[in-house]
């Protein structure tokens, strides 16, 4: 493979202790406020709804609107993220998402109100694509799993704050006032993005003599990318199981509330909570025991991802078949802590399968994969089995995709020891 050597950034070949740390704190406040703006429109679809006069159909638009601009742009990002400081793309997408929703609380109509959600999509893009590749240079190897845990633990948290100030805010101030306390960080945020360090690629991963070239154009990148058969299994497995959360996350209060009979606020309050405490604890605890693990296999990763989320199967289908409250309840919990596990992990199997240099482009890849096959279609999906059966059966597609991305997983990790497959990609 032929091309130059991968640039080298305007700032230090390494980050100091304290710059990166700084550097996972303000990437991690960012990742929250990206949670918390997708989520914070939930709660205000009453009010959006009375306001505009919008019909099921056009308030139901806004998140798919939003997922295809932030699918299709990722990949844009991630060549920029690859040649460049990566601290400007960061800036500029924290910057465009937060303006866009400022830009969603002047809204006077639908149309308006769409485009608005579309834009936070391109500037969420650019974080998601971005920042990881930049952490990657900031910390070694043995220490991905718990900077990633860290890193996404705002999953839940920023997804349960966008409920709160939704419903708080939206309640006692309108829903204007909500979009604007929630796009309003997001401009301080973006500048000091532009303080962090932009560390040289590969800082902190033991390449052996030369650095090796790399493809020459950002779409050779993507097709060597697509032609790695060890990168892609990854992306595969973790398409399988974003099919299964996201799919999970839409239905679960609906299937409690319609099949278990559980009242409505309850069935949405109680799932949440859940959802927020085994986030949280399961993403650290994935993150610090897929670390540990990596100093007795290289593909510690790989292996704590797939076992986890296979153990979650026999969990998810207790969840969606068992009719007692005793007996679904604590299944749920268990389920959801197992899924979690793997966050941090199969974020840093995915870094540390490629080269420094294409790694923001496979993190793009990657996104694009994820959601393209898994929490875009999955909702449809389970809502067009449930018009043609029951909801009760049409779930049982969730442990289903749970079990295809723990094989995958397994395979990926199983053919990864077989072949030597590195920590760190070095076959370019």
């Amino acid at each position: 493979m032929t091309g130059s050597p991968a640039p080298a950034t305007a700032n230090a070949a390494t980050v100091s202790r304290t710059a990166a740390g700084w550097s996972l704190a303000v990437l991690s406040a960012i990742n929250l406020l990206n949670y918390l703006d997708r989520y914070v429109v939930a709660p205000l679809a009453p009010d959006l709804q009375s306001s505009m006069h919008l019909s099921d159909t056009q308030l139901g638009t806004l998140v798919p609107a939003f997922m295809l601009v932030y699918t299709c742009t990722a990949p844009l990002f991630g060549a920029w993220g690859d040649r460049g400081v990566r601290t400007r793309p960061i800036a500029a997408g924290v910057l465009i998402w937060s303006l866009a929703t400022l830009l969603s609380g002047f809204a006077a109509d639908y149309r308006q109100l769409l485009a608005a959600r579309a834009f936070v999509g391109i500037g969420e893009a650019a974080f998601v694509a971005v920042a990881p590749a930049l952490l990657a240079d900031c910390f070694p190897v043995g220490k991905r799993g718990r900077v990633y845990a860290a890193l996404n633990t705002a999953i839940p948290v920023g997804s349960a704050l966008g409920y709160i100030l939704g419903g708080y805010v939206g309640h006692h101030f309108g829903w204007r006032a909500a979009f604007f306390m929630a796009g309003a960080p997001g401009l301080v945020l973006a500048g000091a993005v532009l303080l962090l360090r932009d560390p040289r690629r590969g800082a902190q991963d033991a390449l052996p003599g030369a650095a090796p070239a790399r493809p020459s154009t950002p779409l050779a990148v993507y097709a060597a990318l697509l032609r790695r058969r060890h990168f892609m299994l990854i992306v595969l497995g973790y398409a399988a199981y974003t099919f299964a959360l996201g799919g999970l996350a839409f239905w679960m209060p609906t299937f409690l509330q319609r099949v278990r009979g559980v009242p409505a606020q309850e069935a949405a309050t109680g799932f949440g909570t859940i959802v927020v405490v085994t986030g949280f604890i399961g993403t650290f605890a994935g993150g610090w025991l897929g670390d540990w693990l990596l100093q007795r296999t290289r593909q510690a990763y790989l292996w704590l991802s797939g076992g986890a989320t296979l153990l979650a199967v026999p969990c998810a289908m207790v969840a969606l078949t068992a009719a007692a409250p005793m007996a679904y309840y604590p299944a749920i919990v268990a389920a959801e802590l197992l899924l979690f596990l793997s966050t941090g992990p199969i974020n840093a199997a995915i870094i540390n399968a490629v080269a420094p240099w294409e790694r923001a482009s496979a993190v793009a890849l990657s996104m694009f994969g994820i959601h393209l096959l898994g929490d875009v279609p999955s909702p449809f999906l389970i809502g067009y089995a449930s018009d043609l059966s029951s909801l009760g059966r049409a779930v049982l597609m969730v442990p289903l995709a749970v079990l295809v991305g723990a094989a995958i997983w397994l395979a990926a990790a199983w053919a990864g020891a077989a072949d030597g497959q590195p920590a760190i990609s070095q076959r370019h």
